[in-house]
């Protein structure tokens, strides 16, 4: 790293204004607000040098200077001091989460999002857990009507997941009851992936004497699952990317909420390069999707019994407060970690 303490202690004090103000600071602000003991004709060749370097941006000649992307990511790599959540904010996570309907999992991740979007004042994305990556606790068909029937999974992650099943041919009660009790047996504790790349085979090899359709039935069924396994997102906080005047333009407003509504996108940006032991921050141009490229990523994972899950994102404009916010995040993934685990134990 080929910058001195001088010009690093002026980069702080810019990128520290600006996260708090949004708006671009010359060399005679500075000297005033921070006390650097140089000065501002000093800040202001140091600051030339570090636009030079590529840590400064300038809109125009005559305005102040503002960091760039290049600049916030020596700041989060090398200098970021992650401070202590407060008080208030620990009890808030603590309550929210221990209150949280943990056998109901889906329901308890829509609770996140709202919490994290509450604490951070940013926008907050969750992928919801997979269906794949859990284990299958019970699997029910229920008769509806002729060829209809509800498909129940219940997952140990605390996953319950429905849909309705047509199929072309009509089976008995009698035949359903003993094909539950035949398919919970053979995939209780089995992952669906399991299902899929092992089992289907054989289920239909075993059980292709007692009904000619077994094939057809256990098709079906997969095809099924792999429709209600689609990527889910649950989202917190849109409308707090209005408290940032980067977004008074209706132009910047507007290619920020359309990547909200863009799934493969948002499935793009929790997952790239997303480490499950670390938090990940994306800054700016390093987003490298469409509609990103203004906006910070921080993102982590969060699990159940060390079982990766899902992930979790907070979204907002470059000049987030990193450290507040990657504390934040921390503290739920831990907090949900532990809560999630020491239940599904019980």
């Amino acid at each position: 790293m080929n910058i001195d303490e001088r010009k690093i202690r002026i980069l702080q004090a810019i990128i520290h204004d600006y996260i708090n103000t949004g708006e671009p600071i010359g060399s005679r602000t500075i000297a005033k607000k921070y006390d650097l003991g140089i000065s501002s004709a000093t800040i202001r060749n140091e600051m030339s040098d570090l636009e030079d370097m590529g840590y400064l941006e300038q809109l125009h000649s005559s305005s102040g200077r503002k960091p760039s992307d290049k600049g916030y990511r020596l700041y989060v790599d090398e200098f970021m001091q992650l401070p202590k959540i407060s008080p208030e904010d620990e009890l808030t996570i603590q309550k929210s989460i221990m209150d949280l309907a943990i056998f109901q999992m889906d329901k308890a991740i829509q609770d996140v999002t709202e919490l994290l979007s509450q604490l951070t004042k940013l926008t907050c994305v969750v992928k919801a857990p997979s269906l794949r990556q859990s284990y299958i606790k019970h699997i029910q068909l229920t008769p509806i009507d002729g060829s209809n029937v509800l498909l129940t999974i219940v997952t140990d992650t605390a996953l319950v997941k429905n849909a309705i099943v047509r199929l072309d041919v009509e089976i008995d009660n009698e035949w359903i009851f003993r094909f539950n009790n035949y398919i919970n047996e053979k995939l209780r504790y089995k992952t669906v992936d399991e299902f899929f790349n092992k089992c289907i085979y054989e289920i239909e090899q075993e059980l292709e004497n007692s009904y000619s359709s077994i094939g057809v039935i256990i098709s079906t069924l997969a095809e099924t699952l792999i429709e209600i396994d689609e990527s889910q997102f649950y989202l917190g906080g849109a409308t707090n990317i209005f408290n940032y005047q980067e977004y008074n333009d209706i132009d910047n407003a507007r290619k920020f909420l359309s990547l909200l509504d863009d799934k493969e996108k948002i499935r793009l940006l929790l997952n790239e390069g997303l480490n499950p032991n670390k938090v990940s921050i994306k800054i700016g141009t390093e987003n490298f999707i469409e509609g990103a490229e203004d906006c910070s990523i921080i993102s982590a994972v969060y699990s159940i019994n060390n079982r990766p899950l899902g992930a979790i994102g907070i979204i907002g404009p470059t000049r987030m407060h990193y450290p507040k916010v990657i504390s934040i995040l921390r503290e739920v993934i831990k907090t949900l970690n532990k809560n999630s685990s020491d239940n599904l134990n019980k």
